[in-house]
C-alpha cells in the first residue's frame, strides 16, 4: 500500500502516522530521516500486542552511520509490524512511505 505524503501527521523526530483507518493507524519515518541516517542494515520494531507512548523510545534503526531510536507518534497498542522491513531493512532508504 502506498501512502501519499500530504496525507500523513509529522512528529518533530520525524516519524510520520497515516489517519485512522478502522481505528487503525500506520507508522514510519519520513525520507528526510531516512536520508540522514544512511543505508539502514538493521530494524528493531516493536512486537505485536507490545503498548507504546507518544513521544517515547519503542524501536531503533541501525545504519552504516549511525543507531537511532524510533519514537512513538502515538499511543497505542501495536496490532501489526512490517515484517518485509524487519526482512529487508534497506526498505526504510528505498521507500519510507510505503505502510
Amino acid at each position: 500500500m502506498s501512502i501519499n505524503p500530504e496525507q500523513l501527521r509529522y512528529s518533530k523526530e520525524h516519524e510520520w502516522v497515516s489517519e485512522p483507518a478502522d481505528g487503525v493507524r500506520t507508522v514510519g519515518i519520513t525520507s528526510h530521516a531516512a536520508d540522514a541516517l544512511g543505508d539502514v542494515v538493521f530494524v528493531q520494531l516493536p512486537a505485536v500486542g507490545d503498548s507504546v507512548t507518544a513521544g517515547q523510545t519503542c524501536g531503533e534503526l541501525e545504519s552504516t552511520k549511525s543507531v537511532s531510536d524510533l519514537f512513538s507518534p502515538v499511543s497505542g497498542e501495536v496490532t501489526e509490524v512490517n515484517q518485509d522491513v524487519s526482512d529487508d531493512p534497506s526498505l526504510v532508504n528505498s521507500a519510507p512511505f510505503e505502510g
